[in-house]
């Protein structure tokens, strides 16, 4: 399972909020490549990206930091959210380097866009997937929807997409604990893997989501916990790297 520390660009800075609130925000770092570069040197494996501006201006507005990071670190897996509404939109991240794209809230108010961008990058497409009691949010976070989560994630999974970023929306940016159940049940009701985001504080959140990462779940991101000092990356990594206790056991028979 991969730990996957989260960079969230507003105004040019390394942020993150809460709940989504673009008026609630703590500012950590004025050099996100910087930002980047640490995680690096801790052992990530992934980087997640996103231009909070361009999620709720609905184009992107951070694209010069996001291509920076990527020139810096061309083997390292980036994926990115935030405003993409466009293939050209897409095209133009895969072209600066970005591995993966994420698509929010254009999926779920436009779900033919998903098939048409799988499709025309095949391989590259994630659909983040926001939700509170298991009901999709969009507009960053601003309005929750009638759709159900799962159903929609089954539409994309047939349509091609790589991966889903599941977001528990009133755990994110709380330091609460990660929605374990929640990630689980979506992991088992479809075939492509999940990645989980929002609430992760610490190493026992890790450890009950590397319980049933063999169920579908890719990855965890994480944000504030990794800023504010309550997850090591390296440490969490290391762990999710170590052999489940039942396969040394197996393999020691």
């Amino acid at each position: 399972m991969l730990i996957i520390p989260a960079i969230d660009l507003k105004d040019g800075a390394c942020v993150r909020l809460r709940q989504g609130l673009m008026d609630d925000s703590t500012v950590f770092s004025d050099d996100p490549v910087a930002m980047a570069q640490r995680w690096v040197e801790a052992g990530c494996r992934r980087l997640h990206l996103v231009d909070l501006n361009g999620a709720f201006a609905g184009e992107p507005v951070n694209g010069d930091v996001v291509r920076a990071i990527a020139a810096r670190y061309p083997e390292l897996p980036i994926q990115i959210g935030g405003g993409i509404r466009t293939l050209d939109t897409i095209e133009a991240y895969l072209k600066a380097g970005v591995s993966y794209v994420i698509v929010g809230t254009k999926a779920v108010r436009e779900p033919a866009f998903v098939a048409e961008a799988c499709k025309a990058f095949p391989g590259h497409i994630i659909v983040g997937l926001d939700a509170k009691d298991g009901w999709v949010a969009t507009d960053g976070w601003a309005e929750v929807s009638d759709i159900n989560v799962i159903d929609l994630a089954r539409q994309f999974e047939g349509d091609g997409v790589s991966s889903i970023v599941y977001t528990d929306i009133a755990r994110d940016g709380m330091m609460q604990g990660v929605n374990v159940e929640a990630t689980l049940r979506l992991a088992q009701s479809v075939n492509i893997p999940i990645v989980a985001s929002g609430g992760i504080t610490n190493m026992d959140d890790i450890r009950a989501l590397k319980a049933v990462a063999d169920q579908g779940i890719l990855g965890a991101i994480t944000g504030r916990a990794i800023y504010e000092g309550t997850l090591d990356v390296a440490e969490a990594q290391a762990f999710c790297d170590q052999p489940d206790q039942a396969c040394v056991q197996t393999a020691g028979e």
